[in-house]
């Protein structure tokens, strides 16, 4: 007689699955369900503050994003006595269960939350009553939110709230039999592993037409021989470890990620009591001060929890932030606080980055590692790639300078596994570099919008530890697993430059006020603690150290990667651009009243305006003062009296001329079509001309994007829906300037461009005011340059990329949308041009082509993305010589960071030295000085200084006093060598890109 068919058998088994789910839960009472709903949250101890409703299955209790605190009530029945009970929950929204003091206990999630269905069904609503039940008396609150996961409105009702019967042997039998069903789908077909696991699970099936305790036994006794069946050798071992990836603001507010933070962070510690070997991890100081602030006792438990090994605070940045946008400062300051808090709050020093959803990886991040003492990163997130697949799961990766860290991509391609049978057999089918590596990482948990591993993934996991026909697997610590690789780490191979991610190129331009104000407050808090900086080298004794720390974490904050990037809710930017508008204020103010000070310090007497430069170079610029221009030259990091005469209006005039057509001055020729563009520009120094002959620049084109905020189409190019018309332009000169005033219109929207050109001037700016109301429309600018490069120049952070201006193959093809900071330059050995931009990211360089993305307004997730006032700068700069050879670099500091001009105090004289006006001199272009800061934990000052141009240089620095003490440190401010001792200057040697942070100390 032959044997049944493997394929009706598994058919068979299958079919079982769902019955036996549903045989796992029996409930045998209601309970009686309080809700008090409030449009925001409220404390525990305002629980019944809200409007107070009775609520039974089916009835509504609120709209999206309301609030409730819940009270459930009941008594386990006498029937269910000795029997293990539990509730079964489900308010269709996400769920807090409180202890008697109103800290988080358990959270739970609505069964119907929007989730990846084929990574695990999202859903939590078990809760423990008794292992046997005595009758016990049912009395909790919960703190609601009337949203999923996601964010998603799922009805606002009720679904379920009832005391049940736990089966707990039909429960271990389910995950006995879905491990074995997987187990049958992911080993060979001609084995006879495969054969004797259906078998099992077909004999199984026969046994549970009724579904029974004796039945239940007898089936997981015929499983069980599969299940005790172990590997042999390993070839490749899993390491696993829970996650719950929490997006800090993405389909949600802020506020509701605090709430997400207790519901995830409680549940994970009520499986810790139930599964020992449960180890998770959990990223990003933020969300722990968050913690911290709001639940202290929860937050206890965590500590002791990471204590005892069993939970690991995990990634060095305060938050996880974008690492495309994010200055090169403020990523030092995301690694410096996030450090500094999980070394103060749990004694833990950390050595991996942590990133696994951002949007790309910049090239400088390997050196900001290195000198962080962070050897290790994890990302996954180019896995997401469209059109080319990253050569590595494992690899070296090396920045600009050099720098290398060791880098893991869990080849599971996720940071939301599912533990199961096939997350083990992709691991090891996937994994690109199993020929070298006997070890590959798995996060397992459900992430984005919180709530972490289930009771399913820690079943699963105790089932597969190690069993025949799948890679054993461990449940460890992340820094354990790197700590393995690392032994491995001479075979693996290097990649160098920046991770590119084939998506995501959207990012770099929506949401543009985000942007504006986040390289704003960036510039402003580097010129703050310069001032700062300049008055205590001049003798003030105070340093605002407690309100920058918490200005900058704000800051940090926002750079999260789905807030800077522009990619979340039309509430997370209401509230950002409202809370920066306040930080923005109050750091000019605070700039103001430091420069002040250092005036009355420094002897300047009070009336007298006083010009500051925070650059390390001399400049010789025009600043107005009450409507009124001077030319002055500052120092380098130094400042002035402003007390020199106007220049006469003859001289100012006499090589500016002003039309409609043209605007001139003795360095630069521009004439302007009829429509606005422009025609040419050109350098009269140079004898040539800078734009392609025939074509015209600073077209102002819109193009259909039908995208969201994240991506929009590749063609683009191939949907011009028009251009900004011109609609008037007027000339004039004022003062040194000559300006032309564009106006434009396009459908809803409007633009008005003031381009002005110095008398002195070398580059072009175009001062740009826009109300932008236009839908799924994109704006863009471009200059056709009479120039041709293979490559073009992007500032990064701490340096420069050079990426291709061809479209020979598939990466290059792909990688058209591109990030740089304050340039981008193309060059050919004797000449040049840039274009420089005061908050823009987005550019391409296609052939000879500079082209910069303005706007665009998506309609998802923010239907109201940037349809609003924006203002903005950029500016051409056409020079002789390469882009290094004309410190192009310096021409984007200088747009970026103006002369700051400010009124003296009152004092006449001088209170701390008056001899000083330049706190720092570099005697090397290619050096620029990147922040000077108080210590963190000292009173010496930190300078933060890096080689820009990407050559070996050497330099000397001097100092405006004498020091008592040079050191050099690490980024984290920990001194690594003894420079000088009671000397006023260091020198110094770069290897290209080099970033030095130096220690010092005044004399007393």
């Amino acid at each position: 007689m032959p044997y049944e068919t493997k394929k009706i058998m598994l058919d068979k088994a299958k079919g079982l699955l769902p019955r036996i789910r549903n045989a796992i839960y029996e409930p045998i009472a209601a309970l009686t369900v309080s809700a008090w709903v409030t449009k925001e949250p409220v404390p525990y101890s305002e629980r019944t503050s809200g409007v107070y409703m009775n609520v039974k299955p089916g009835d509504k209790w609120g709209n999206l994003w309301d609030c409730a605190w819940f009270r459930f009530e009941g008594c386990v029945p006498e029937s269910a006595a000795g029997k293990k009970v539990v509730l079964l929950i489900d308010v269709n929204g996400e769920l807090c269960l409180v202890d008697n003091e109103g800290s988080p206990y358990q959270g739970l999630t609505n069964i119907n939350s929007e989730f990846d269905f084929s990574l695990g069904l999202p859903g939590k609503r078990v809760v423990d009553v008794s292992e046997s039940a005595a009758g016990e008396s049912i009395h909790l609150w919960a703190d609601a939110g009337c949203n999923d996961l996601f964010g998603k409105y799922r009805s606002g009702t009720l679904k379920e709230a009832d005391i049940a019967i736990c089966n707990d042997e039909t429960r271990r039998l389910y995950y006995d039999f879905e491990v074995l069903l997987e187990l049958a789908e992911q080993v060979p077909d001609a084995s006879a592993r495969k054969d004797r696991v259906i078998q099992s699970l077909y004999e199984s099936a026969l046994v549970l037409e009724v579904i029974n305790e004796e039945t239940v036994a007898t089936a997981r006794e015929i499983l069980g021989k599969q299940l005790a069946k172990r590997g042999g050798d390993p070839t490749v071992t899993v390491s696993a470890i829970g996650h719950a990836h929490m997006d800090l603001a993405w389909l949600w507010p802020i506020r509701e990620t605090i709430r997400k933070g207790a519901r995830t962070f409680s549940t994970v510690l009520r499986n810790m009591e139930k599964y020992p070997d449960y180890v998770f991890g959990a990223s990003q100081p933020q969300l722990y001060q968050w913690m911290k602030e709001y639940y202290p006792t929860l937050y206890e438990q965590i500590k002791e929890r990471v204590k005892e090994g069993r939970w690991e605070v995990q990634g060095a940045m305060w938050v996880e932030p974008d690492t495309n946008i994010s200055g090169g400062e403020a990523l030092v300051r995301q690694i410096l606080y996030g450090k500094k808090f999980f070394q103060e709050e749990f004694g833990q020093e950390m050595k991996v980055l942590w990133l696994p959803d951002v949007f790309g990886y910049n090239a400088s991040l390997p050196q900001l590692l290195k000198k962080s003492g962070v050897d290790y990163m994890m990302t996954q997130k180019l896995s997401w790639s469209v059109y080319n697949t990253h050569p590595h799961h494992s690899f070296h990766w090396e920045g600009i300078d050099g720098s290398k860290v060791l880098a893991h991509l869990p080849p599971e391609d996720t940071y939301n596994s599912p533990g199961a049978p096939r997350s083990l057999a992709k691991i090891e089918s996937h994994y690109l570099d199993r020929n070298v590596s006997e070890h590959a990482l798995m996060l397992f948990g459900i992430g984005d919008g919180g709530g972490g591993p289930g009771e399913e993934h820690l079943e699963r996991l105790a089932r597969e530890h190690n069993l025949l026909g799948l890679p054993p697997v461990v449940q460890e610590s992340s820094l354990s697993f790197f700590e393995k690789l690392a032994q491995e780490g001479p075979r693996f191979q290097t990649y160098r430059g920046e991770l590119y991610l084939e998506k995501h190129q959207g990012t770099l331009t929506s949401q543009a006020r985000n942007k504006w104000y986040n390289r704003k407050m960036e510039k402003s808090l580097r010129e703050l603690e310069f001032a700062a900086s300049l008055a205590l080298a001049l003798g003030e004794q105070a340093y605002p150290s407690e309100e920058l720390d918490e200005i900058w974490k704000e800051v940090l904050l926002y750079q999260f990667h789905d807030i800077l990037p522009g990619s979340s809710i039309t509430r997370v930017f209401d509230e950002s651009l409202a809370r920066y508008e306040i930080l923005h204020t109050r750091v000019a103010e605070m700039i103001e009243q430091t420069y002040a000070n250092v005036a009355g310090l420094s002897g300047i007497a009070g009336g007298q305006a006083v010009v500051v430069n925070s650059l390390p170079w001399e400049r010789e610029e025009r600043v107005e003062r009450n409507g009124v221009q001077y030319a002055v030259k500052v120092p380098s990091m130094g400042f002035i009296a402003l007390s020199e005469e106007l220049r006469s209006n003859e001289n100012d005039n006499r090589e500016l001329h002003a039309d409609e057509a043209s605007l001139e001055n003795r360095n630069l020729r521009v004439a302007f079509a009829p429509d606005g563009s422009i025609l040419s520009i050109y350098d009269k120094v140079a004898g040539r001309e800078s734009i392609e002959a025939g074509k015209k620049a600073n077209v102002l084109t819109i193009y259909h994007d039908k995208g969201d905020a994240w991506d929009f189409p590749r063609d683009y190019r191939d949907t011009i829906a028009g251009t900004m018309q011109l609609e008037s332009a007027a000339a004039s000169i004022q003062g040194s300037n000559a300006v032309l005033v564009q106006t434009y219109r396009y459908g809803e929207s409007s633009m008005e461009q003031r381009i002005v050109l110095a008398e002195d001037g070398t580059t072009i700016r175009f001062e740009t005011k826009v109300d932008w109301q236009e839908s799924e429309k994109m704006l863009r600018t471009s200059f056709p340059v009479s120039v041709m490069s293979e490559q073009v120049n992007c500032e990064i952070q701490f340096g420069y990329l050079k990426r291709p201006t061809t479209r020979n193959t598939m990466v290059e093809f792909v990688r058209d949308e591109i990030c740089a900071h304050q340039y981008i330059d193309l060059s050919q050995p004797d000449y040049g041009v840039a274009l420089l931009s005061d908050s823009k990211y987005g550019y391409s360089a296609e052939r000879n082509v500079l082209d910069m993305n303005l706007l665009r307004s998506p309609g998802y997730p923010d239907p109201a993305c940037d349809r609003a006032e924006h203002k903005f700068v950029y500016a051409i700069y056409p020079h002789q010589g390469d882009f290094v050879q004309a410190k192009v670099y310096r021409k984007g500091y200088e747009l970026n960071t103006p002369l700051t001009v400010v009124q003296s105090d009152s004092a006449e004289t001088a209170t701390g030295r008056s001899d000083l006006r330049s706190l720092i001199q570099i005697d090397n272009p290619d050096v620029m000085v990147e922040a000077v800061k108080k210590a963190e934990d000292s009173e010496h000052l930190i300078i933060r200084l890096y080689e820009a141009s990407g050559t070996r240089a050497k330099a000397k620095v001097n100092f405006g006093l004498t020091c008592a003490a040079i050191e050099e440190t690490d980024l984290l401010e920990n001194p690594i060598a003894l420079l000088q001792e009671k000397s006023s200057s260091a020198a110094l040697t770069f290897q290209p890109f080099e970033i030095k942070t130096l220690r010092i100390k005044w004399n007393a």
